[in-house]
């Protein structure tokens, strides 16, 4: 509760951010119940209509109500991003942690493994997953999770890096406790605050994945409503519809910003720093 209270001190701009994830964690989760109309019903006879008071955001080419397919896809995109956030931060940060605990040869072959991670193609590796797997949103969440594990990894282990040589650390080593015990006991308070920066930063990473995946057709499939998938439809009816996509290009981007003004803010408050330079230096002494 203090951290929140220094945040929403912390500036005007501080306080939108956090009022507009506020309104996009309510539309995430009523997002459909919000819907003014049936997100999925057609009219073609008023197909691609510009604002009214009927429909404020206007109509895609099937007649469809945009914002009530703007509301409807909130959830799948926005929990989609929550979810492969998750993903990323349990496999990342846990065994990012404990490497910095492990043996020479295990620091080593770990890197190495998040070295080739980092170094696959997002968009060719999303695919990939989806056509072994089956082209889904959980398919996609889980791909986009791994892909995100390795910023977590780098992370953890350079936070853990810093206090691994503390004395109380070293001491309750030495003493017979295991490396998950003194990480509970004494390291993930000091590794939490670097992680909370990390993982507000990964949400907005994840919503544009997220976008990026369902502007492809991965993911979920028309007619279900996505922000990404409906990007790509008005894309295509700009000639006859100019300002069509802009209601969810700017609910990407209005989200996205404000979760990276709230990543900010937060490494102000918390004072964390996500790849403190000492760290690394020490992180390749000991590798």
């Amino acid at each position: 509760m203090n951290a929140l209270t220094r945040l929403w001190s912390a500036g005007w701009t501080v306080r939108i951010a956090l009022l507009v994830i506020l309104a996009v964690a309510v539309v995430a989760i009523a997002g459909p119940a919000l819907a003014p109309y049936n997100p999925l019903a057609q009219d073609t006879a008023n197909a691609l209509q510009d604002s009214s008071i009927a429909h404020p955001l206007g109509t895609d080419y099937l007649g469809r109500d945009v914002l009530s397919r703007l509301l409807a896809g909130a959830p799948a995109s926005l929990l989609s991003a929550l979810g492969a956030a998750l993903i990323g931060l349990i496999v990342g940060a846990v065994p990012g942690a404990l490497s910095a605990f492990v043996p020479r040869i295990g620091e080593w072959l770990s890197l190495r493994v998040v070295d080739a991670l980092l170094s696959l193609p997002f968009i060719l590796f999303a695919i990939v997953f989806a056509a072994l797997l089956g082209n889904g949103l959980i398919q996609a969440t889980l791909a986009i999770g791994i892909l995100i594990a390795p910023s977590f990894f780098r992370i953890a282990r350079a936070a853990t890096l810093r206090v691994r040589d503390s004395q109380y650390v070293e001491a309750a080593l030495f003493l017979g406790g295991s490396a998950w015990w003194v990480l509970r006991r004494h390291v993930w308070r000091q590794v939490a605050p670097n992680l909370v920066v990390a993982s507000v930063s990964a949400l907005g990473g994840a919503l544009l994945a997220v976008a990026s995946l369902t502007f492809l057709g991965i993911g979920v499939q028309p007619p279900a409503p996505t922000w990404g998938g409906m990007l790509a439809s008005d894309l295509g009816y700009l000639s006859q519809r100019p300002l069509g996509p802009i209601g969810p290009a700017l609910a990407i981007i209005i989200t996205v910003g404000a979760l990276n003004l709230l990543a900010d803010a937060a490494r102000d408050v918390l004072g964390a720093d996500a790849a403190p330079a000492r760290a690394r230096r020490k992180e390749k002494t000991h590798v």
